[in-house]
Order: C-alpha cells, then sequence, then structure tokens
C-alpha cells in the first residue's frame, strides 16, 4: 500500500502540483522517494533509501533534526548521481542544508529558493545544469547564507530579485556562461564576505556603491568582459583581503584608495588595460603576499617602496612597459617565491642579490638586460641553491661564459638561457643537475662539444642547442636521458654519425639534427621509436637507406632534403640491389653444389632458380585469391536482397521497429517515425542507385513511398562491428546527436550478415566533388567556402563535447546541403567497432590518406580528439587551394601541408590560393585560415588547438562588416 501512494505522490509531484500529505506519513520520507526517481544512481550511493522504512534520518547522506525529526541537511556530494532535480524535493520544508555537488545532474532549475523557506546552504557546483535561472529564484531566500552554482553551464543575467537575501554572505556563480550586466543592488547585500563571479561572460562597469559593502572579504570578478575603471570606493571596504580582477578590459589607473586595504594579502590586476605608473604607496599593502600586475599598460620604474612588503611571495609585473633596473630593496622581501619581470624594457645587469633569496622561480625573459651572466651566478647562497627551480633568462643580450657554478643548483628543473650572446662551452658541472628537465641554450655564440657528461642530467625531457657554433660528436651519453622527448641540435657543425644509442630513448617525440654535418648511416634500430612525430636530418651528409617502421615510411619529404645519398621511397629514390649469386638447381648435375652451372644446353629448360619457383608460387596465390574473393562475392551479392527483404514495420516505444525471431528476416528501427517502405526491398541497395563508396561501406539512395529520399549506408566492417546488444545501443546514442552540420542518422536495420544505417538524403553532393570534379564556371566562392570550413570546425566541436572522434575526416565526407551549409557524415561510426584499434581504422580508412594524423602510425601515442583537428587542418587547406591532401606526379610526391608550410615561410603563399577564386578573395581572411591550417596539423598533438579554439580564431578572422560586396 505504501509503494502505490509514493507512486501517487510522484505523478502529483510530476504533474507539478502541490499536495498536502496525511500527517501519519512521513513529509520527508516520501519527498525524498520521489527525488530519488529522478536520479540515476550507478554507484548504488542511495540503496539504503527504501520506502518501506518509518523515516529517512538514517540513510545515507540524510541528517535528521534530533528535535523535530525532519530532516534538515542532505548532502549528496560525489555520489555520481545523474539526472535532474525534480520537484520531490520541494517536499522538504524544514531542510537548511542542500549540497548536490560535484555531480552529473543537467538539466535547468525550474522551482525557486520561496519554497525552501528555511534552507541556508545552497550547493550544486560542479555539475552540467543549464539554462537561465527563474526571475523569481531568489525571492523570499530571506535565511540563505551560503549560495554555490560554480562550475556548470548556467546561461542569461543574475536576477534582480538576488537582493531579497538579506543574510547572504558567499555567493559563487563562477564558471559558468553568465552574461549581462552585474546587478546593480549587489552591495546592498550588508551581509557579503565572499563574492565570485570569475569565469563568465559579464559586462560592463563594476556596479557604484561598493563602499557600503563593510563586511566584503573577497572579491573575484576575474576572466569576464568588465570595462570602466576600477571604483574608488574599493578601498573602504577595510577588511577585504582578496582582490581578483584579472582578464577583463578595465582601463585607467590604480586608484589610491587600494592603500587603505592594510589586510589585503591578494592583488590581481593581469590581463586588462591599466596604465601609468606604480605609485609608491604600493608598499602601503603591507600585508600583500601576492602582486599581478602583468599583461597591462604600466610604465616607468619599479618602485623602490616593494621592498616594504615583507610577506610577498609573488611577485608578477610581466607583460608591461617597466624600465630601469629592479629596486635594490626587494632584497628585504625575504618570503619572495616567485619573480616574473619578463616582456618589459628593464635594463642593467641581471640583479646579484637576486640570488641571495631563496627563490624558486625567476622569469627575466625578454628584457635588455646586459653583462656577464657569470657574475650573478657566483653570489648563489647556499639557500638559493637547494631551492632555485626554474630560471629563464632568454632573449636578452647577455654575454660571458656559463660558470661551472650552474651545477650548484641542484634543485634546478627548467633553464632557458636562449638568445642571448653567451660565449664558451657547455660546462661539465651540467651532469649534477639532476632534476633538470628542460635546458634550452639555443641562438647563442657558444663553441665547443658538447659534453659527454651532459648525460648525467638524467631527468632531461627537452634539450635544445641549436643555432650556436658547437662541434664535435653527439655524445652517446645521452642514452641515459630515458625521458627525452625532444632534442634540438640543428645549425651547428656537429659531425659524425647519428648514435645507434638514440634507439633507447623510446619516448622521443621530435628531433631535429638538420644543418649540421652528420655523415653515415641512421641506426635500424630506431625503426623501434613509436612515439617518433618529427625527425629532421635535412642538409647533412647521411646516407644509405632509412630505417623500417610505420613513422619512417610516412617521413616528411622536407625533413630528408640535402642528403644526396639517401635513398628509399620517403626521397623518391632506389636503394642500390644487392643481390646473391643465383641459386641453381640442375636435376642432372653430378655437382649437386648450389654454385654448378650447367654446360649442357639441353638441359637448360630443365633448370629453374629460386626467384622463379618463388615468382610461380606468388602468381598461384594471387589466381587463388582473386578466385576466393569472386566466389565470396557472388555469395554477398545473392544474399544481399533476401536480407534487405526482410523489411517490416511495427510501431512502439517511439521508434519503429520490427523484431522478429526469424534468422532470416532483420530488425529495423526508425529514430523519426513510420516510414513508408512500400517500395519494393531489394531496390534498397540497387546498385543503380550507389551513390558512393568508404571507409565503412557503401551508399545507397532510396525514394521513400511518402516521396522523402533517404541514404542508405550498407556496412562492410561485418566481421568487426560488435554484438547486435552493443550494436543497438551505440546507435542508438548516435541517432541523438543533432547538429545543422552533422547529417542526421534515422534509423538502422540490423541482421547477423547484414547492417544497415538510414540517413538524411543531402542533395548537394559532396565538398570532394565541388573542389576536384567541378568545370566551368560551377566552383565554390570564398565566402561559400569559408561557411563549408566553420561549419566543418562547429560540427567537430560538437561531437568533441560529446566525447566523440569522428575518425574518418575528409572531403568526400563533408556534404553541401541546398542553402551551402555543410554537413558531416559517418559521424562516430567508429564506435560500433568491438575496439577503437588504430590499426584496424587505419586499414579501414584507405581513403582518408593525407587527413590521418601522424600518431595513428605510434602505437604507444594516446588517440584524442586532437586526430580530428589535423584532418580539420588538412580539409581547410583543401578548400583554401583547391589541392588534394597528397597529389602524385611522374617523378614526385606533393603533400599538402608541406607544400603550404614552405610557400609561406618562402613568402609566396598566394601562389597556393586556387587560381578559380582569382582575385575574388579576401587575403585578410584567406591567408590567415592558412596560417589556422597549418597550425592545426602540428606533428605534436598538444599544439594543436581545440575545435572550440578554432571556431574563436575563425570568427575573429572573418571580417565583420555588414554590408561588404558579395564575392563570388
Amino acid at each position: 500500500m505504501r509503494r502505490l501512494f509514493v507512486y501517487v505522490v510522484f505523478l502529483l509531484l510530476v504533474a507539478g502540483r502541490t499536495i498536502s500529505l496525511n500527517p501519519s506519513l512521513n513529509d520527508d520520507l516520501l519527498g525524498l522517494i520521489v527525488f530519488k526517481a529522478d536520479f540515476q544512481d550507478p554507484d548504488g550511493q542511495l540503496a539504503s533509501w527504501n520506502e518501506d522504512d518509518d523515516s529517512p534520518c538514517g540513510w545515507k547522506g540524510v541528517r535528521c533534526d534530533p528535535r523535530s525529526n525532519r530532516v534538515s541537511d542532505l548532502t549528496l556530494d560525489g555520489f555520481g548521481l545523474s539526472g535532474r532535480i525534480g520537484r520531490g524535493i520541494l517536499q522538504l520544508q524544514f531542510i537548511r542544508k542542500l549540497s548536490l555537488a560535484k555531480n552529473n545532474l543537467t538539466g535547468s532549475l525550474t522551482f525557486g529558493l520561496a519554497q525552501l523557506e528555511n534552507l541556508r546552504v545552497f550547493d550544486l557546483s560542479e555539475n552540467s545544469l543549464t539554462g537561465p535561472l527563474p526571475s523569481n529564484f531568489f525571492s523570499r531566500c530571506k535565511s540563505l547564507v551560503s549560495i554555490s552554482l560554480a562550475n556548470n553551464k548556467l546561461t542569461g543575467p543574475i536576477p534582480d530579485s538576488l537582493t531579497s537575501c538579506p543574510m547572504l554572505a558567499a555567493l559563487n556563480f563562477s564558471g559558468n556562461q553568465f552574461s549581462g550586466l552585474l546587478p546593480s543592488g549587489i552591495w546592498s547585500l550588508q551581509g557579503l564576505r565572499s563574492l565570485d563571479l570569475s569565469s563568465n561572460l559579464f559586462e560592463g562597469e563594476i556596479p557604484k556603491g561598493i563602499e557600503g559593502s563593510n563586511n566584503l572579504r573577497e572579491i573575484r570578478l576575474g576572466k569576464n568582459r568588465l570595462t570602466g575603471e576600477i571604483p574608488d570606493g574599493i578601498g573602504n571596504c577595510l577588511l577585504l583581503r582578496s582582490i581578483d580582477l584579472s582578464e577583463n578590459s578595465i582601463s585607467g589607473s590604480i586608484p589610491s584608495s587600494l592603500q587603505m586595504l592594510t589586510l589585503c594579502n591578494t592583488l590581481n590586476l593581469q590581463k586588462n588595460s591599466l596604465v601609468g605608473e606604480v605609485p609608491e604607496w604600493i608598499g602601503e599593502m603591507i600585508n600583500l603576499e601576492s602582486l599581478d600586475l602583468s599583461g597591462n599598460g604600466f610604465s616607468g620604474s619599479v618602485p623602490a617602496s616593494a621592498g616594504k612588503l615583507l610577506s610577498l611571495k609573488l611577485l608578477n609585473i610581466s607583460m608591461n612597459s617597466f624600465s630601469g633596473s629592479l629596486p635594490e630593496s626587494i632584497i628585504n622581501c625575504v618570503n619572495l617565491v616567485v619573480v616574473d619581470v619578463s616582456q618589459n624594457l628593464l635594463t642593467g645587469n641581471l640583479p646579484t642579490w637576486l640570488f641571495k633569496l631563496g627563490l624558486h622561480e625567476v622569469y627575466f625573459l625578454e628584457n635588455r638586460l646586459i653583462g656577464d651572466m657569470g657574475t650573478s651566478l657566483k653570489s648563489l647562497t647556499y639557500h638559493s641553491r637547494q631551492n632555485l627551480l626554474v630560471l629563464d633568462i632568454s632573449k636578452n643580450s647577455l654575454t660571458g661564459a656559463i660558470p661551472s657554478t650552474l651545477g650548484d643548483l641542484s634543485s634546478l628543473q627548467y633553464l632557458n638561457l636562449s638568445k642571448n650572446s653567451l660565449i664558451g662551452g657547455i660546462p661539465d658541472s651540467i651532469e649534477e643537475l639532476k632534476a633538470l628537465e628542460i635546458l634550452d641554450m639555443s641562438e647563442n655564440q657558444m663553441n665547443g662539444t658538447i659534453p659527454m657528461k651532459i648525460g648525467g642530467a638524467i631527468s632531461l625531457r627537452e634539450l635544445s642547442l641549436e643555432k650556436n657554433f658547437l662541434s664535435g660528436t653527439i655524445p652517446t651519453s645521452l642514452e641515459k636521458c630515458t625521458s627525452l622527448t625532444s632534442l634540438i641540435l640543428s645549425r651547428n657543425s656537429l659531425t659524425g654519425s647519428i648514435p645507434a644509442a638514440f634507439a633507447k630513448l623510446t619516448n622521443l617525440q621530435t628531433v631535429d639534427l638538420s644543418y649540421n654535418k652528420l655523415t653515415g648511416t641512421l641506426p635500424r634500430q630506431m625503426a623501434n621509436l613509436d612515439h617518433l612525430l618529427s625527425f629532421n636530418i635535412s642538409h647533412n651528409q647521411v646516407q644509405g637507406e632509412l630505417p623500417g617502421g610505420a613513422f619512417f615510411n610516412t617521413i616528411t619529404p622536407s625533413s630528408l632534403y640535402g642528403n644526396p645519398f639517401l635513398c628509399g621511397a620517403a626521397v623518391n629514390k632506389s636503394c642500390p640491389a644487392v643481390l646473391p649469386k643465383p641459386i641453381v638447381l640442375d636435376p642432372n648435375s653430378a655437382d649437386s653444389t648450389p654454385d654448378s652451372v650447367p654446360t649442357n644446353p639441353t638441359h637448360r629448360k630443365k633448370i629453374l632458380s629460386i626467384s622463379a619457383l618463388i615468382a610461380i608460387g606468388a602468381a598461384a596465390t594471387i589466381i587463388i585469391g582473386v578466385i576466393s574473393i569472386t566466389v565470396l562475392n557472388l555469395r554477398v551479392r545473392s544474399a544481399t536482397p533476401h536480407s534487405a527483404a526482410a523489411f517490416t514495420l511495427s510501431g512502439g516505444d517511439g521508434f519503429s521497429s520490427s523484431p522478429t525471431t526469424d534468422a532470416n528476416s532483420g530488425k529495423l528501427v526508425m529514430f523519426t517515425g513510420d516510414p513508408d517502405f512500400s517500395t519494393e526491398a531489394h531496390a534498397l541497395l540497387n546498385k543503380d542507385c550507389e551513390l558512393g563508396r568508404g571507409g565503412f561501406g557503401a551508399v545507397y539512395r532510396t525514394v521513400l513511398g511518402d516521396g522523402r529520399s533517404v541514404a542508405i549506408k550498407k556496412l562492410t566492417v561485418s566481421s568487426l562491428v560488435k554484438s547486435q546488444e552493443d550494436f543497438e545501443r551505440e546507435v542508438k546514442k548516435l541517432g541523438k546527436i543533432h547538429h545543422r552540420n552533422l547529417v542526421v542518422l534515422e534509423g538502422y536495420y540490423w541482421t547477423p550478415s547484414l547492417q544497415l544505417l538510414i540517413y538524411e538524403f543531402v542533395s548537394g553532393g559532396n565538398l570532394y566533388k565541388h573542389l576536384h570534379e567541378g568545370s566551368g564556371g560551377n566552383f565554390l566562392s570564398w565566402n561559400e567556402r569559408f561557411t563549408v570550413i566553420l561549419g566543418i570546425a562547429k560540427s567537430l566541436a560538437h561531437l568533441h563535447q560529446m566525447n566523440i572522434i569522428h575518425y574518418n575526416l575528409k572531403s568526400s565526407n563533408v556534404l553541401i546541403d541546398s542553402s551551402g551549409e555543410p554537413k558531416i557524415a559517418d559521424s562516430g561510426l567508429a564506435r560500433l567497432l568491438p575496439m577503437v584499434d588504430r590499426y584496424v581504422l587505419s586499414s579501414k580508412i584507405q581513403s582518408a590518406l593525407g587527413y590521418m594524423a601522424p600518431e595513428f602510425g605510434c602505437k604507444t601515442v594516446k588517440i584524442t580528439e586532437k586526430c580530428d583537428v589535423y584532418g580539420f587542418g588538412i580539409l581547410a587547406l583543401e578548400v583554401v587551394t583547391g589541392r588534394r591532401p597528397v597529389e602524385y606526379m611522374e617523378d614526385d610526391v606533393v603533400v599538402l601541408c608541406d607544400m603550404v608550410r614552405g610557400a609561406l615561410e618562402e613568402g609566396r603563399v598566394e601562389e597556393c590560393i586556387d587560381e578559380r577564386l582569382k582575385d575574388k578573395f579576401r587575403p585578410d581572411e584567406v591567408i590567415p585560415v592558412m596560417k589556422l591550417g597549418l597550425i592545426c596539423t602540428s606533428q605534436v598533438p598538444s599544439n594543436r588547438p581545440d575545435m572550440a579554439e578554432v571556431i574563436n580564431i575563425l570568427e575573429l578572422i572573418r571580417c565583420p562588416s555588414a554590408d561588404q560586396e558579395e564575392l563570388v
């Protein structure tokens, strides 16, 4: 009986009706049961919630008031729950704390806090909630003290009803997509102590009246679009401990009232448009621990009063226009851990006093420092030697040699001395830097050899020594640096051969040895370097055949230029064959040794070399294979009409389906209602209606009985397709994916021997035909091409947001609809395979040659969304140039991205633009798109942007003028 009553309550709540329960039944218990019914609980966290119990007070996550025995706290943080927040929660009329943080909750908030009048703490942070807040969300919230909706996907403005929460002390809406102006009455909340609205889309000025927020301790408005100046009244909030206004467009100067905030420990104004000098009174903020003024337009000298900030741990004034030298008074800041003054106009020597502090990170890059760097390092104290982790003094004008005291920095992990005027050699003391991970001494005037002791720096991951005057051989001791991923030694005078020890560096990804004097052959063991993404040995004297293996079979030809004695397919030059003496069999010869040669002409017809026997055997094998394949094809063709003819229809569960127990018939499921398949079934796979073939199967056009056309893909990966249950589950997921730039999956058909996918029919043909098979004046204009590129980017971003990788991106899989919008086909089909194996995929998708990212050739490199980004980059270049990703000439192979990259470096990029566009394109759009395409085709996956970033870049590239003349 209780179960029946709970079900009735559930139905009433779903209907949105307010109910009054029999007092003999516990309102809280019934409300929680209904609340639970809206969730999926895969980890069984709510297993103790049983409707047969008399009270919920013993349930997990539930706490009751001991006096009233009513639910007071509901804390389900990190329970792994998904679903929507239902109306059952409204039955908990005495609840004071509701916390559902760190789950997977979705949907919008449809109720207001007025229905939970006793609520004090409300936390829904770190979920996936969407939509705007109701306008009355905060009405009658007189008890609310703390609310957090951080890290969701909520949109719209903050309702003005927020000012109805007089007790509110903590408000955290960070990490959402809230927009509009900040609520004008927000400072009227007299109890407000912490305000965090960072990482949203708020715009306009910070509202006036902040001086009235006497209790404010923390204000975080960073990463928005705020403009105007910092309100002068902020200095009246004497209790402020933390101020973060970073990454906005705030202008003006630092208001003088800030000097009154003597309790403030964090001031972050980075990446704004602030100007002027930093005033001397900054030293009055004596409790500052973190001062970040980076990325503004500050100028003048760094004030000497900074030395009064004795609690300061972080000082970041980078990316400004500060001049002069750092004041020596900073030596008083004994708690300093990080100093970043990079990208300014600072002059003078590298301060010797700097290394008397126990700093962990020092950034002086890109200034105008001069003098001998060795003098500064001589002042190292024991404290500095033990603590310094990062030292970057690159892009200055420092001179002198690197002192041997460098080895005293035993904790150093990052050292960048590049782009100075340093001379001398690399000291042997480099072996003492056991923790060093990144070493960059490139673009100096260093000479001598690379010391053998460099192998002692066993933690090295990146080593850059290019553009120096180094000579001698590459030390074999580098084999000890087993974590090495990047080795750049280009543009020196290195000699000798490439050490075979390189084969032990199994983590290598990028190697550049170009423009040296290296000789010898490449060690064959290097074929085992599975992570290798880039290997450049151009302009040396290396000879012989390249190692075998997945990477070296597809190496970029430009990485090999300038080595005239290299041979192999990659350089389009055959290697000299070393043929053994032919083995001859003569059954009539008394000498049975292999080298005996018959002398009797009558016996020649009885003599066959081993190579001839092999050739005959191979020919026989080929003939047998051809016959077998022919027989199999005949069987498939005879089976296909029989399977297709099994189409029947019956409705149910919102789908159109045809479940059957007959092994010879199939199951048809449609996601869009009951189509009329009155057309004869065998016509579904009529050869005359074939539209094309791809890596996953052939596609046919079929006209339904109602006159509507659909495209049917017959999968040819049957031996790899999952079981029927897994197949149907994955296909139904794909059927729920909808985006204007994705081809809609309308249904499927299943038998054990035949699987069909039913798609919407897109009439405009595919992008490949538009680009490469058009004739006359029938071609895409630049505006049409840009629309295609942007649409592809948006569709991929949508797929990646749903954790789906396309894998098979190419121009023949991009369809163009009647309005010129692109629609991507084959989305997510790799999910139909039992496991996403790169070798299975690469063998099934041979037609995607040129679009596939290089990591497909590396067994241990993770396949991510960045593979699609690579394919997008190739597509973008194809659309702009009108050329195929790989083109085979009579005696050459042209790789599109290499051709464009070379043209860009040589300043002739406009030669690459499709000549059919002639002068009817916008250079300020076309060339940035080409550069974006090259960035997306980076050999290193982490260097490629994600698709959301690509969309932002494209929208910035697009000329904003609304009345611009259409180019056709």
